[in-house]
């Protein structure tokens, strides 16, 4: 009892760590959340709060998630906005099943490539630029709330809005990395119009702790709570967008906004060792996940040990394999028959693995060939009933595209920077065509049952980090919390669906927390490594398990999960 008393003595003089837990990893940062009869993980404290009130006052998981969505527009304008758009993973407890919705918008139908193609040209460019009108693409976001409430969701849409027009209107406190980033945003992109009117105090960007109100925002979505989807795609918001938009440069139509609809796409899986991941198929990025995990699955990745070489190597490996097949067949399936069923598949799998060698890093290496027949907040809810939400939803770049319509409070996304400008590609830009998409909501299932919703916001580093959350929980046997906190790898540099390849083996970016004998040894073996502050992703997770709910929140970002 007194060498106990003297550690914990020694531990507060020198200032405790995630390293003096007495339970846990070294690198856990706190518990798990446990609760049983609802639970929430937002990347801003506030939005989670407005997702248990919703669910105390008898909501479901969905009407949770949109409301926590929409309060997210609000506070955190540097990750999602009623600008951009929205993926979702649901787990329907009445029908057993997963539902999935793609909310992503589409290129304007009266600008074509040719048009296009001048336009990039006259800027200096050969690609699309990322600010600017000529990015934008039609938002999803508004329509994907409505299309969930409409499917699966309890509780009036006023209400679910409600929230979210009253932290408008009397303003909230900026938190921390929210801020970060908001003066960031609002720096780059001060010398388009409304900028600084919409996101600014007093001519300059908002501090942490500043008290910032959107009446705009407010008035925007007091339409929608009265007129529903349709306020925004049809009538006076989709007329200012397009006005504004045609002043900058744009080519959209109101008919491109009044033709704008989400799909339910049934989202597709694989299993790794007993656990079904399930993502959803292009023109996302998710099944790049499910190739990663279908080639590491053959490999004892328990035995070689968290942290380890072999670890690290075959993983940045596997991802470049899959990032090639990205890079050439992700696209809008409407414009392109995709092999998903074989991309996915563990024969596939087998024949990508071959290129693997076990002590060389490549440096270049070429897609498959199956048979042809930023920045964003993920948010995570439950219920008591034990419907589960895994959304995404993202303005891509910063804030997006800089384009900021007259009194309506939000910025348009700049998602149409991700086509391709070479001619002839699945990813290629046309007229009313969903670019490539970054944004993946994810889930697993055991058995059958509802597991894991969980997501990891940040560009090119989701698809990489939803398999390292996987293998963190199943080979590594971290709980949610340790599993999120883990130091992650990221590699870039890989071809990517807009037209750049990989010739020079691209860069290996670990977080601190890597031993420095692992990254000699993967020096040795021809990897590039180097560090970063701040590419990880954010991350959010709740697991339901013998009918109680974990909730994990992302140490990275000012997010929290709370449950009841």
């Amino acid at each position: 009892m007194r060498c106990r008393f003297i550690v914990v003595l020694i531990a507060l003089a020198c200032g405790a760590s995630a390293q003096d837990r007495i339970t846990g990893r070294s690198f856990a940062t706190r518990s798990e959340v446990i609760a049983k009869n609802g639970m929430a993980a937002t990347s801003q404290p506030l939005a989670t709060q407005v997702a248990l009130d919703v669910l105390k006052a008898g909501g479901n998981a969905v009407d949770a998630a949109i409301a926590a969505n929409a309060m997210l527009a609000l506070v955190e304008p540097t990750g999602c906005g009623l600008g951009g758009d929205l993926f979702a993973i649901v787990w329907d407890a009445k029908a057993n099943t997963l539902h999935g919705l793609n909310a992503s918008g589409r290129s304007p139908k009266g600008l074509d490539y040719a048009a296009m193609k001048t336009a990039v040209e006259a800027l200096g460019r050969k690609t699309i630029p990322p600010t600017g009108a000529l990015p934008v693409t039609v938002p999803g976001c508004v329509d994907g709330w409505f299309a969930l409430h409409a499917k699966l969701g309890k509780l009036p849409m006023k209400r679910l809005l409600a929230p979210a027009i009253r932290y408008a209107r009397d303003g909230f406190p900026l938190t921390e990395l929210i801020a970060y980033y908001w003066g960031r945003s609002v720096r780059a992109y001060r010398r388009y119009p409304n900028v600084l009117d919409t996101f600014g105090i007093d001519g300059r960007a908002p501090k942490k702790g500043d008290v910032f109100r959107n009446p705009a925002l407010a008035n925007t979505l007091e339409q929608l709570a009265e007129g529903g989807r349709d306020a925004f795609y049809r009538g006076p918001i989709a007329e200012t967008i397009v006005a504004f938009l045609a002043e900058q440069g744009g080519h959209f139509t109101t008919d491109d906004f009044a033709a704008h609809r989400s799909t339910w796409d049934a989202p597709v899986s694989t299993n790794y060792r007993g656990y079904d991941v399930w993502e959803l198929p292009p023109n996302g990025q998710g099944i790049a996940a499910l190739q990663m995990l279908n080639v590491l699955e053959a490999y004892d990745v328990a035995a070689w040990g968290f942290g380890s070489a072999a670890w690290v190597h075959h993983f940045v490996e596997a991802k470049k394999l899959a990032f090639e097949d990205r890079a050439r067949f992700y696209a809008d399936p409407a414009f392109n028959t995709i092999p998903v069923a074989e991309l996915i598949s563990k024969d596939y799998a087998e024949k990508r693995r071959r290129r693997i060698r076990p002590d060389r890093a490549r440096r270049r290496v070429p897609p498959g060939r199956p048979t042809l027949h930023g920045d964003t907040i993920y948010l995570a809810t439950a219920d008591a009933d034990g419907n589960m939400v895994s959304l995404i939803q993202s303005n891509y770049r910063g804030m997006g595209s800089g384009m900021v319509p007259p009194g309506l409070g939000f910025m348009l996304q700049d998602r149409g920077e991700l086509f391709d400008m070479t001619p002839g590609r699945f990813n290629t830009y046309a007229p009313g065509k969903r670019p490539f998409h970054t944004i993946i909501p994810a889930f697993i299932t055991k058995d059958g049952e509802p597991f894991v919703a969980f997501g990891v916001m940040g560009g090119d580093t989701q698809p990489q980090a939803h398999v390292q959350i996987v293998a963190n929980l199943i080979d590594f046997g971290m709980n949610l919390q340790e599993a999120g906190d883990a130091p992650r790898i990221l590699h870039s540099g890989s071809s990517t669906p807009t037209g750049e390849r990989m010739t020079d083996g691209g860069r290996v970016t670990l977080e601190r927390g890597f031993d420095y004998a692992v990254i000699r040894k993967l020096v040795r073996m021809g990897h590039t490594v180097g560090w970063a502050v701040g590419p990880y992703g954010g991350y959010q997770a709740i697991m339901r398990k013998g009918g109680v709910y974990y909730g994990a929140s992302e140490s990275r970002k000012d997010g929290q999960a709370a449950g009841y």
